[in-house]
């Protein structure tokens, strides 16, 4: 295979890359050279590739710096309701039901799925959750805490659970004011018990309990629900 047929290849193969967060928004993606040679083609090969993803917002270059993962795949998918929940406060409810269902599956399928390179990260950050909870350092504790959302949706390995997980616990973040009864606040208040489940729901995945994860997943998530939303009972999702 040689030319135009060639160089669709590989951007389709760089593609699913990005669909299946290889390469996450904002990261900074291998050279030419390095992808040329894992990918077995001329380095004008991948170029040609390169520059079709960037043509198609994809990808972006950055002078004198390399081409980076655009935040496209998210955008394209939550920019509506983004703007929308933050203009309609109410919609906050809908959301924590639909991280009830999304990340209840999202935990069920990290304790099936995970490898032994997602369970490093894991606990690596169940790690850093600990030591920050003990400093006190609760702006920390709270960025582990996405972190590990995050880690959870990559080792569940499915690329639209990933990109969804991603862009709701973001919109979220930005839609709680974090000076006013947001999730600083509820940190501090309320530390001991969101660590718990952390611990409790990294126990179940490490030891392949896919039942217990989702369980665990769910009562965290009620538990957050109840503190920002007392006035809006979390309701039971089958």
């Amino acid at each position: 295979m040689s030319g135009p047929n060639l160089t669709e290849r590989i951007t389709r193969e760089l593609e699913t890359r990005l669909i299946e967060g290889v390469w996450v928004p904002g990261e900074r993606i291998p050279s030419e050279r390095a992808l040329a040679l894992s990918l077995g083609v001329a380095r004008s090969t991948v170029r040609a590739a390169l520059q079709r993803l960037v043509a198609r917002g994809l990808l972006k270059t950055r002078a004198a710096s390399g081409v980076y993962v655009s935040d496209r795949l998210q955008t394209g998918l939550i920019s509506p309701w983004r703007q929308l929940v933050s203009d309609h406060p109410e919609l906050r409810p809908d959301m924590l039901e639909f991280r009830l269902m999304l990340e209840g599956t999202t935990a069920y399928l990290a304790a099936v799925r995970a490898t032994d390179e997602d369970l490093a990260r894991l606990a690596e950050l169940v790690d850093g959750l600990v030591d920050a909870h003990e400093r006190g350092d609760t702006v920390r504790e709270s960025r582990l805490d996405g972190d590990f959302h995050t880690a959870l949706a990559n080792a569940s390995h499915n690329a639209m659970l990933r990109h969804l997980q991603g862009s709701v616990v973001k919109m979220l973040h930005e839609h709680i004011s974090l000076n006013n009864s947001g999730l600083f606040e509820l940190r501090e208040q309320a530390s001991e018990t969101i660590l718990a489940h952390h611990l409790a729901l990294w126990e179940a995945i490490r030891t392949r309990q896919p039942e217990a994860a989702r369980r665990i997943m769910r009562e965290h998530i009620g538990f957050v629900w109840r503190k920002l939303e007392p006035d809006a009972p979390a309701p039971i999702v089958p």
